[in-house]
């Protein structure tokens, strides 16, 4: 661990000169190279340097304590420091150990995420469109942008399916744990005998890919183009701008009809398509390397029921990890960060677990 953190620290410091250097600051492309490393290596010298810190005041105290010839005051100084050096080592060696953990590569990225009423009808595409604000209240509270790729709404205000962009750095690290199943429970306002229906809710969260990470071959779309339906305006229904792009050798159907442009439409349709062959592609290249670990936070199937909201107990439960809150409120308004947090120190835990036993 130790020739990592000098080897960590001695790249730090040629970054740093580097990104004074004149014609790296002119290279944009150098230089974001650069920065983004940086920025991954900071915390990590930065808890070095505080380990270092740490063990140079623990040195100095068992140093007093085995001279001797200490009053009693000193003594006591130099017993306190030394059990405080010993305490924050212990405490900086496991925060090493978490940041030295192999990194996500996609953990920067912006998300695309879909949302797919399930079992429970049209109290199944309303629940989807809670889950849309929630992320979308989410997003908003760190500063994030979100804008929809795709929609089918039904006449109640709900979604029978809805994808969206969420751009923000670290969007993918926070919100990829929310594949998955996730379960409503409530009485309907449809219901005159006050029974409580239970209605589900399909999220997929997949990393945005770069075009130059996945390349499509023209020759592998077929698009057709129809006019725009529903709610939208005057241009509604008059020009053919609404677009249907299908990949012939994976079967992927994606329809945008959001924009007043064939062109924009076309162009969010690619991004939900070059997303989706990125992650599989990301899946089939885990199976090879792990045949498929299944960490403690669950698989991120879609199939694989993660979470549960109860209306009437005002519970969210997230079965993954066994943890439940009585703040559904706060949850569906975009208070997602306690869920967040604990599926992270789960997965690193689980990292952990491997990396001591490998």
């Amino acid at each position: 661990m130790i020739e990592k953190l000098t080897f960590a620290d001695q790249r730090y410091e040629e970054i740093n000169e580097k990104l004074m250097d004149p014609a790296v600051i002119g290279d944009q492309n150098q230089y974001k190279t650069l920065m983004r490393e940086y920025k991954q290596l900071t915390p990590i010298v930065e808890r070095y340097r505080e380990y270092r810190q740490a063990e140079a005041e623990r040195d100095e105290a068992e140093e007093l304590l085995r001279d001797g010839g200490l009053d009693r005051d000193l003594k006591e100084m130099a017993e306190e420091q030394l059990a405080a050096a010993k305490a924050r080592l212990g405490e900086l060696e496991e925060e090493i150990r978490i940041l030295l953990l192999p990194k996500d590569p996609n953990d920067d990225k912006n998300v695309i995420v879909e949302i797919r009423g399930g079992a429970g009808g049209e109290e199944a595409a309303l629940f989807a469109g809670t889950l849309f604000r929630m992320y979308s209240m989410y997003a908003q509270a760190k500063g994030w942008k979100t804008e929809i790729l795709s929609d089918n709404p039904t006449e109640l205000g709900g979604y029978k399916e809805i994808s969206f962009l969420i751009e923000g750095e670290g969007a993918y690290s926070c919100l990829k744990f929310e594949s998955g199943v996730h379960r409503v429970q409530r009485v309907p306002e449809t219901e005159t005998q006050g029974r409580i229906h239970t209605s589900t809710v399909t999220v997929a969260v997949l990393p945005e890919a770069e075009e130059v990470e996945v390349e499509i071959n023209p020759g592998d779309l077929q698009i057709d183009t129809f006019r725009a339906s529903g709610a939208g305006g005057q241009h509604v229904n008059k020009t053919e701008s609404a677009i249907r792009v299908t990949h012939l050798p994976t079967g992927i159907v994606v329809e945008c009809q959001d924009e007043r442009s064939q062109y924009k439409n076309k162009d969010k349709a690619l991004k939900i398509i070059r997303s989706k062959l990125y992650e599989a592609e990301q899946q089939k290249k885990a199976a090879e390397i792990a045949s498929e670990r299944k960490a403690q936070v669950g698989t991120g199937d879609r199939s694989e029921r993660i979470r549960t909201y109860n209306y009437p107990q005002g519970r969210v439960t997230d079965h993954r990890i066994g943890l439940t809150v009585y703040r559904l409120e706060q949850v569906l308004n975009g208070d997602l960060d306690e869920f967040v947090q604990a599926l992270i120190s789960a997965d690193q835990a689980e990292k952990l677990k491997a990396s001591s036993e490998s």
